[in-house]
């Protein structure tokens, strides 16, 4: 039996599709560095099989999935190819592998992996599906009907897929090491639009969807007028949020979501008018949307003492306010704090003054080093640039993350797309001794 043998295991969407091909019944180890990832738990419940990186690892009668990050001169690539053995990009093995299914691509600078989330949560409800969602989860099923799938923008990926419908949650300057501005992201996703088969579910409050030219339907949603999908009557509360949905001006239903902010009513605006193209049921639709407990580091809390901690990923300016506007909605009478770790030099350069202005709109702002990803490990700047733009914010160090203690009463928001969680988890081990000392 072949043995599906992934370079680079750890990475979210390489963890989702050892899962969904596990599942499936296929043979499935992998390979990574040592450190812990939040994404290898999953993995190893499934007793999949994670090695350190080695030459050895490989052997004949293996195919190898290498993950983005690795050039072909790593150790386990390069012993592939002189073996003779297949070598394939996680991008292009998934596009391969979606054509045997009605394909589901959610894609946007934000929102993706929460849209993809709730997706896969209201059709798993309805009919057999297997989904990758971007935090690391995939499920595979081999009655599957669906295959909803996160498709990711960076270096152009998501040109390998041609799947059968597209949500495009919205079109924003993001990863400046790459893009050289929005019109560049805007070239992206147009050619996107030309390989959709079926029909895109576009955000239309955004200027830059609305220039999208595609072969098929493009059905817009969002909360102004022109949109096909219409939001309105919208009730804000502390448990969720409530809205009526009109289809072309005419009233479809009224919807319930446990989730807050209006991000999570276009994540869920997005779902509706796809479900709706698709003929599902309004009244599973609605129980479904009723039920969805979220996705992995995106406003996951926990209570601890008199303190909210919340781990999200938002690691762009637009999330951060996404983030802050869902929390104040959830505790309006608290203070919420951001505790925030910048996610590569060129992003913090890039949107310096607008990291300025959204962290701004928190009580209190802390701020830890930069993380420089795998691809730059320095900058000219320094965490100190970013702490100028934002008044009384203060730098946190992960060995003395004390004054947060002094937050009583507060909800603390951890958030980037870093190792922002150990910074958390160093806050969370003393606040234990705390507590146990106050017992």
């Amino acid at each position: 039996m072949t043995v599906y043998h992934f370079v680079g295991i750890k990475g979210s969407g390489m963890s989702a599709l050892a899962q969904i091909l596990h599942h499936s019944g296929y043979k499935v180890q992998g390979s990574d560095v040592e450190k812990y990832f939040f994404t290898q738990e999953a993995l190893e419940n499934l007793k999949i099989k994670i090695l350190p990186f080695q030459r050895e690892n490989i052997k004949p009668g293996m195919k190898v999935i290498a993950g983005n990050a690795f050039p072909d001169s790593h150790e386990e690539i390069d012993e592939a190819l002189k073996q003779g053995i297949e070598v394939i990009r996680y991008h292009t093995f998934l596009g391969e592998y979606m054509k045997q299914f009605i394909s589901i691509g959610v894609t946007g600078s934000h929102g993706k992996t929460s849209t993809t989330g709730l997706l896969a949560h209201v059709m798993k409800g309805v009919k057999p599906v297997s989904y990758l969602i971007g935090d690391g989860t995939g499920n595979g099923d081999k009655q599957a009907v669906y295959f909803i799938f996160e498709a990711c923008e960076y270096r152009r990926h998501f040109l390998s897929y041609h799947p059968d419908y597209a949500i495009m949650t919205n079109i924003d300057f993001d990863h400046p090491d790459y893009f050289s501005d929005v019109s560049d992201v805007f070239q992206a996703f147009q050619e996107l639009a030309l390989q959709v088969n079926k029909a895109i579910i576009a955000y239309g409050d955004d200027e830059q969807l609305q220039k999208i030219q595609a072969k098929v339907p493009v059905l817009f949603y969002g909360f102004g007028d022109g949109n096909d999908f219409q939001a309105r009557n919208i009730v804000k509360s502390t448990s969720g949020t409530k809205f009526d949905v009109f289809v072309r001006n005419h009233f479809y239903s009224t919807f319930e979501i446990p989730s807050y902010g209006d991000h999570n009513i276009l994540n869920a605006l997005a779902v509706i008018a796809l479900s709706h193209y698709e003929q599902i049921d309004c009244k599973l639709l609605q129980q479904q949307l009723k039920t969805f407990n979220g996705v992995k580091r995106r406003f996951t809390e926990k209570q601890m003492g008199s303190q909210i901690l919340v781990d999200d990923y938002a690691h762009h300016p637009v999330e951060i306010k996404a983030t802050i506007n869902a929390a104040r909605q959830k505790y309006p009478d608290k203070p919420i704090v951001a505790v925030f770790q910048p996610h590569t030099f060129t992003r913090t350069q890039t949107f310096l003054r607008e990291f300025g202005e959204s962290l701004g709109e928190a009580d209190k702002v802390y701020l830890c080093d930069i993380f420089g990803s795998a691809r730059e490990n320095h900058g000219e700047l320094s965490i100190h640039d970013l702490k100028a733009k934002i008044e009384g914010a203060e730098i946190l160090q992960e060995d003395d993350t004390s004054p947060l203690l002094l937050l009583d009463d507060s909800v603390l928001l951890f958030m980037g797309a870093g190792d922002i969680q150990k910074f958390q988890v160093a806050y969370e081990n003393l606040l234990q001794r705390q507590l146990k000392r106050a017992q």
